[in-house]
């Protein structure tokens, strides 16, 4: 079992465990059966007055194992304070009862209405940094603990938190083995090979696009990035797609897709100074894509249909290299010109996106989506740990933006909102008769004016998404979301962002 079971528990005397650890702000709200825990921490409190600004552990008698471990999340009710206070105490908390040698911890989180999913919140942060990332598995690291109590004063609220906490959870393991496992092991046919193992058994289809021919036909674009790649067998690219659909009426349908890089040299426009260590990080948004598939798979909302698409690529750099100044004729029929071949997420998304496009013509209530670590600029923009999202006009119309930001921030997973604009429809026009498009300029999105909206303009006019506006007799909501910043440091381990919060959007 690679994520360690998890017990419910109303009783925070249970024997079982060999831990307790307390999370929360205020040692008044230890109430509903927390009183033992109370008198230790406040005797504490007396002989340190710090004991509230990192971990404490102390012995006691107040529990079986003797030990107590309590992890304040500091203020909750400030402007500033939002739910996730709880997951870095949580964090906090794991890390030291880890380093206590604990294999059977108890996580408490005393019941108050600060934040409506804190507990949520609190039970997904401490699995998140429980997380054994798959090289170590596969090296005979299984788990870090073997049991994870969850404390709550109703067994039926804590039954139910810890099954969708579950349910998210295998999605994240999905997305964090794809997104942050190194360029060999986790290559593109390696990829597919782990994709179809993972959802073996499962109601999600799976149908892989790999012949060479066929992508160049159906897929140019992303064929362009591929040339170099194909050279090497192991290499090779794959177009993914993974589809759920729920039990009776369709009311919904999902299109997602996903930029899997699987290492980014640049390409022919070689990544230098040192800033190519982590490029195996930018297949992180096709990495949560086939994440939350299998998230859908467990809970089975029914009414949904989910179309996923993971492009999955290497940018490598050789003899078969694409470079600037070719121009390719994308699947819509549009005459792109290279600009820079280190923008080539783009690239191998607007062909995807445009069969996708075609696909959601045909759908019910269709809503597409592109998930992609797609710029710098995204980082300078808005700092990390933050997804932005930008919606075209018939998004916006349906106020898919600040629906999504509204729930992230309920659970945790944060959004910023950006606007597409016509500056940076303009940025991307042809500059000659020659093209149509330009896919890029010569300079870093972080030394671009707009360097994480112009790329949004981009694969709506490459993927012929700018025919299905608000002013279309088919309009098609369409969001792009960078998740540059919120995918999770290098080196660390990968968050899986967004999924939280597209699953609590879409599917809970």
């Amino acid at each position: 079992m690679v994520i360690p079971e998890l017990v419910p528990t109303s009783d925070v005397r249970d024997a079982k465990f060999d831990i307790v650890i307390v999370v929360t702000d205020k040692l008044s709200k230890l109430k509903d059966g927390l009183e033992p825990l109370k008198s230790p921490l406040e005797d504490f409190s007396q002989i340190d007055k710090g004991f509230d600004k990192q971990p404490i552990l102390i012995q006691t008698n107040a529990v079986p194992s003797g030990r107590l471990i309590f992890s304040a999340t500091g203020p909750l009710d400030r402007d500033q304070d939002d739910v996730r206070r709880f997951a870095d105490a949580a964090s906090a908390g794991i890390k030291r009862a880890l380093s206590a040698g604990c294999k059977k911890p108890l996580l408490v989180r005393p019941v108050d209405d600060s934040f409506e999913h804190a507990g949520l919140v609190t039970l997904l942060a401490s699995l998140q940094t429980l997380y054994v990332p798959l090289e170590l598995r596969e090296a005979g690291v299984n788990q870090r603990v073997e049991v994870l109590g969850v404390w709550c004063n109703n067994l039926d609220r804590v039954t139910k938190t810890i099954a969708i906490s579950k349910a998210l959870e295998e999605g994240r393991l999905v997305a964090r083995d794809i997104g942050g496992t190194d360029p060999e092991r986790m290559a593109a046919p390696k990829v597919e090979e782990y994709v179809r193992e993972s959802f073996n058994g499962s109601d999600v289809t799976i149908e892989v696009v790999s012949d060479v021919d066929t992508l160049k036909k159906e897929y140019p674009l992303l064929a362009a990035v591929n040339r170099a790649a194909h050279t090497v067998e192991r290499h090779r690219a794959r177009v993914i797609f993974l589809e759920y659909k729920g039990s009776g009426e369709i009311t919904k349908t999902l299109f997602l897709v996903g930029k899997g890089i699987t290492y980014d040299t640049g390409g022919a426009d070689i990544k230098a100074g040192g800033v190519m260590a982590g490029m195996h990080r930018d297949k992180c948004g096709a990495a949560t894509v086939a994440g939350i598939l299998k998230t859908v798979s467990i809970l089975k909302p029914a009414n949904l249909r989910v179309v996923g698409a993971m492009a999955v690529v290497r940018n490598s750099v050789g003899e078969e290299s694409y470079v600037a100044d070719e121009i390719i004729t994308s699947r819509a029929g549009v005459r792109v010109r290279v600009g820079n071949t280190d923008a080539e997420g783009r690239m191998v998304m607007a062909d995807v996106l445009c069969q996708m496009k075609e696909r959601a013509l045909q759908a019910v209530n269709p809503q597409l989506f592109t998930l992609a670590t797609l710029t710098g600029h995204a980082i300078r923009a808005m700092g990390p740990d933050y997804t932005i999202i930008m919606d075209n006009g018939p998004a916006r119309n349906i106020g898919n933006a600040q629906r999504i930001q509204t729930i992230g921030e309920a659970y945790g997973d944060p959004f910023e909102i950006s606007n597409i604009r016509r500056e940076d429809y303009d940025f991307h026009k042809g500059k000659s008769e020659y093209e149509d498009l330009l896919q890029s300029n010569n300079q870093p999105s972080t030394m671009t004016n707009r360097g994480h909206q112009t790329p949004a303009a981009f694969l709506i006019m490459a993927s012929g998404l700018d025919k299905h506006g608000k002013d279309s007799s088919t309009p098609l909501p369409y969001s792009h979301v960078d998740i540059a910043g919120s995918s999770g440091p290098f080196p660390g381990v990968p968050t899986a962002s967004p999924l939280v919060a597209f699953t609590a959007a879409f599917a809970l």
